[in-house]
């Protein structure tokens, strides 16, 4: 049976032009599960550490809720800035992922500890321009209508947490260092650490325990700085005594930026932030456009987001791994094996989703009871579930391809198929069916709410999955060829 997939699988992996050639040992159901058993153990650590990093952003809102609703709209208003910024900051600073992933395949680990230097002077550039950007945005509060004292608040909330802004981005730097020479265990590591110092400031500094002044949501600011600096520090000083990190130890000299080598990081990186950008703040349009329908449509939305953010988390586990090993593979030159990674890794996280959906419909009313008792809230989120299931796949097979992509050192691409998928297709779609504007020809009878907010997304998932597989299927047959 196992030779039988191995099979069909090798139809899927080896290019056209490949025919007339004996398959190759690559496709044997031994390699298949080292190629898969490679990438779980890059990945699993990864999806422990991104699910502590969403674990502080839970305990910011969980633990604020507990003092004031006030407090709560405004941690959550500045929030939704600092959310987007960070997505950006992160898939900016991605580039060093391939980068090293390249050098490591290459065998050119000499060229390692500059291209880290580098990154690090780029993640200052970029922290300090984000948190710049950051204490712009907060503008956007005084045309919210807020109550004035939720505007201060909020405002605050942004002004302070943005100080960490700067150690973030060296910190994915970092990252991306680790996670590119096959070390993952230091960032599943320190994200604990991060989540446990978060919650443990939160507690004091929400609450004013220990004799600490009582800051409210305030104090859940203050932690997310200082947890961000405290990440740095932990990274570096795990770097600067692990011998995983001998060969190619960034930390020997000083070094001053190289402008020709951060404006080519800056060319690989910015079209993943703007990808970030273009995915995150359409998630964040439709939430601002489906809170006109009310407490129950808006409530019954961010919950069955979440819930999909969370499950999302695994298959962008495997992605990230996914730049690793097709990077490594490009780097020595050996296209074929970069190509059987990619589809491997696409595979992985077709079969979760698989998982995912299944377990999304059939449970969805347990999912949305353990959110809320609000009977009709959970009747609502309960249906928005199955929209959550039936995207599981597509989901899934666009965040897998478009890191492979990045891993072939391709950015721009992947960048204009997200923003065609989300701005054209998926947000004017659901505008046309959630708020059903009287001057659109196919708008229905009445909005339909966040439901139609939803089928928008389906679609736009839909067209990113399509597209970006089909480009990855090109592009791994164009570096074949070219080889």
């Amino acid at each position: 049976m196992s030779q039988r997939y191995s099979r069909i699988l090798s139809r899927i992996v080896r290019s056209p032009f490949e025919k007339r050639r004996p398959m190759s040992d690559t496709l044997s159901p031994t390699t298949l599960r080292t190629e898969a058993a490679a990438l779980w153990r890059l990945a699993w650590p990864v999806l422990i550490g991104q699910l502590a990093t969403v674990g502080m952003g839970v305990a910011d809102v969980a633990m604020t809720g507990h003092t004031s609703a006030a407090e709560l709209a405004a941690v959550s208003l500045g929030a939704s800035i600092w959310s987007i910024i960070i997505v950006t900051v992160s898939g900016t600073m991605m580039a060093i992922n391939s980068v090293v992933a390249h050098e490591v395949g290459a065998g050119a680990f000499g060229t390692i500890p500059h291209s880290v230097r580098q990154a690090l002077w780029k993640g200052l550039g970029v922290g300090v321009v984000a948190m710049l950007l950051a204490n712009l945005a907060t503008l956007l509060f005084d045309h919210l209508l807020l109550d004035d004292a939720v505007n201060a608040r909020a405002s605050l909330f942004v002004h302070i947490i943005s100080l960490g802004l700067p150690a973030f981005a060296a910190h994915r730097a970092l990252y991306g260092y680790s996670t590119s020479i096959n070390q993952t265990k230091p960032v599943m590591v320190i994200a604990l650490l991060g989540l446990a110092f978060n919650v443990l400031v939160n507690w004091l500094l929400i609450f004013g325990h220990l004799g600490l002044p009582k800051l409210g949501g305030v104090g859940c600011a203050v932690a997310t700085a200082a947890c961000m600096w405290l990440m740095l520090a932990a990274m570096v000083a795990w770097i600067r005594h692990a011998p995983a990190y001998r060969q190619t130890y960034p930390f020997t000299h000083w070094e001053w930026p190289h402008w020709p080598e951060i404006r080519a990081m800056l060319r690989l990186g910015l079209p993943i932030g703007v990808t970030y950008f273009a995915e995150v703040s359409a998630f964040g349009a439709v939430s601002l456009l489906v809170a006109r329908f009310g407490v129950v449509e808006v409530s019954a939305h961010q919950i069955a987001l979440n819930f999909a953010s969370l499950v999302f988390m695994v298959p962008l586990s495997f992605g990230i791994g996914l730049i690793t090993r097709v990077g490594q593979a490009m780097g020595e030159n050996k296209p074929e094996r970069a190509r059987f990674a990619a589809w491997i890794g696409v595979a992985m996280s077709l079969a979760f989703a698989l998982l995912s959906a299944l377990f999304i419909a059939v449970f969805r009313h347990q999912i949305a009871a353990a959110y809320t008792s609000d009977p009709a809230v959970r009747a609502l989120c309960a249906h928005l579930l199955l929209f959550a299931a039936l995207f599981q796949l597509s989901d899934a097979a666009q965040v897998a391809a478009s890191c492979a992509i990045r891993g072939y050192k391709v950015t721009r691409q992947p960048m204009q198929i997200q923003v065609l998928a989300f701005w054209v297709f998926a947000l004017p779609l659901g505008c046309v069916l959630g708020l059903a504007p009287s001057w659109a020809p196919l708008a229905p009878a009445a909005p339909m709410a966040a439901s139609g907010f939803w089928i928008g997304l389906v679609l736009g998932l839909t067209i990113a999955a399509v597209l970006l597989t089909m480009s990855l299927h090109r592009l791994s047959v164009q570096r074949l060829r070219g080889a």
